[in-house]
């Protein structure tokens, strides 16, 4: 089958582009960072250097070392094993969002295994050292390695923290961003299209769209339409685009592909959304038979042995914990009974798991409702939350509800099975009706039980925000959970609560 190739005729862009003035307002010499190449190279040499540090911190640790034996010179090694095992990982490849947290796992395994690597090389160089005599003077190369070891497990990944500080703070102060094209213009385009302009981290600024059929300008946030997928080499020049991103649309797969490869030969980077997106995980993978490629995906069941082994670990840790703060909560509760009449615990009705209702609890933070108080109006697609109506919040509850401590009784919550440490927040009945109605795959949430913190929490999604995004949110934290990510999302709420959660 041959693909017809001709091109299309330029349709005018429903806004003009100008790619010189984005360009201009961001550093040239900060802009350059950007790409790719740059980035792999910074971080390469930031990891030979870190790496190179540890190796002179352990030498100059190591009092005396040299008069057993010269072996400084093997030791540096290290550097050149670390490098390699971080490069099997992935670890230079630029990320859309660049998360420490993911890279401190794999850079610790890495220092582990250049450690052992390097006491392999100066154990074979010369095995004079394992002899009594050096045994005897505390076998001088493990000791080295032991201390490069220790110095790299800390410089390396403090580095590699600084980096991604610097990285986001530029991401963010400067928009530096990848000027992307995207093909598609429905829904998913749309939301490809809100997240670019809402999370700078991401590194991607949308400069067109490409599409068979014209999509009504509000319905791209201001991102130009730029013709057909014909026009892809055009638009590409015009508006110096580094990446594009494949939407689900309905042009035929024999022209995404051919695109696909054009942008290629164009140096554009190419990223697709499945069309099966809302069952492919972190843990999918690609295989072939011959030569189609196979996306296995990874299932993870709600009811099976993993979520029953976390709930099990979540009423442990609840238990624990409340023991650990008892003077703090037991603190609480008579400031709260003082504060103001009424009891010590507010009690609100909310969905769990497979849409069961259960009493919420939490520290009572307002004082009663007086009757001519005026009513709350919710915004049009945000969820209900903070302060609704007249702020009836009393000394205390502002505390608490700043530093989060009036969720603190919702480990009672955990105790008694009704909710989890981490997981989708609960909704009232009646928003959850609503909600249902209203937001795609919002219901699919509560297959899980509901949880005291979530991933959407940690990402900002708090009080008065958008439930659309919290559902999204959600529901990529059920699909793919695992003990590792309520670790982190509870070490990031923790991080959170640092902030305050509402004025």
């Amino acid at each position: 089958m041959t693909l017809d190739i001709r091109p299309a005729p330029v349709l005018a862009p429903s806004r003009p582009v100008t790619p010189q003035r984005d360009a201009a307002t961001q550093p040239r010499r900060i802009e350059r960072f950007r790409s790719a190449r740059w980035f792999s190279a910074i971080t390469v040499v930031l990891d030979v250097l870190s790496a190179a540090g540890a190796v002179v911190l352990a030498q100059w640790w190591l009092p005396g070392a040299m008069e057993v034996r010269d072996f400084s010179e093997d030791s540096w090694a290290f550097v050149l094993f670390v490098v390699a095992a971080l490069a099997t990982r992935s670890m230079y490849t630029r990320k859309l969002n660049i998360k420490f947290l993911d890279d401190f796992e794999p850079v610790e395994t890495a220092v582990a295994m250049a450690a052992l690597a390097t006491l392999t090389v100066l154990l074979q160089a010369d095995p004079s050292f394992q002899s009594v005599e050096l045994a005897a003077a505390q076998d001088r190369p493990g000791d080295l390695v032991l201390r490069v070891w220790v110095c790299a497990a800390i410089l390396m990944p403090t580095v590699r923290l600084g980096k991604s500080l610097v990285y986001r703070y530029l991401r963010r102060k400067f928009r530096i961003a990848a000027p992307t094209l995207i093909v598609g213009s429905g829904p998913i385009a749309h939301q490809l299209i809100a997240r670019m302009h809402q999370v700078a981290e991401y590194g991607l600024r949308p400069v067109g769209v490409l599409d068979d059929t014209r999509p009504p300008d509000d319905g791209l946030l201001d991102v130009p339409y730029l013709g057909t997928l014909y026009n892809l080499e055009s638009a590409a020049r015009a508006t110096h685009a580094e990446e594009l991103i494949v939407a689900p649309s309905l042009v035929p797969d024999e022209q995404l592909a051919h695109a696909a490869m054009v942008a290629h030969t164009l140096g554009i980077r190419v990223r697709v959304v499945p069309r099966l997106m809302d069952v492919v995980g972190v843990g999918a993978r690609v295989e072939h038979l011959g030569g189609i490629p196979l996306i296995v995906l990874c299932h993870v069941d709600p009811k099976g042995w993993q979520f029953a082994f976390k709930h099990v670990s979540d009423k442990l840790v609840a238990g624990v914990g409340l023991l650990a703060i008892s003077p703090v909560f037991i603190g609480l509760a008579l400031l709260v009974k003082i504060s103001s009449p009424g009891p010590v615990f507010y009690r609100q009705e909310r969905i769990g798991r497979d849409g069961k209702i259960f009493d919420c609890l939490k520290f009572r933070s307002m004082r009663p409702q007086d009757p001519a108080d005026a009513g709350f109006a919710m915004e049009d697609g945000s969820a209900p939350g903070g302060v609704e109506g007249v702020d009836r919040r009393t000394r205390i509850g502002k505390v608490m509800r700043q530093t989060s401590m009036d969720e603190l009784p919702q480990l009672l919550n955990v105790l008694r099975g009704d909710m989890s440490l981490v997981g989708p927040r609960p909704e009232r009945p009646a928003f959850v009706e609503l909600f249902e109605l209203q937001v795609r795959r919002y219901g699919d949430r509560h297959r899980v039980k509901a949880g005291i913190t979530g991933w959407a929490q940690v990402h900002g999604l708090r009080g008065q925000t958008s439930i659309a995004d919290r559902a999204e949110f959600d529901n990529y934290y059920i699909e793919n959970w695992s003990l590792r990510l309520d670790f982190r999302i509870l070490l990031l709420t923790v991080l959170a609560v640092l902030h305050k959660a509402e004025d």
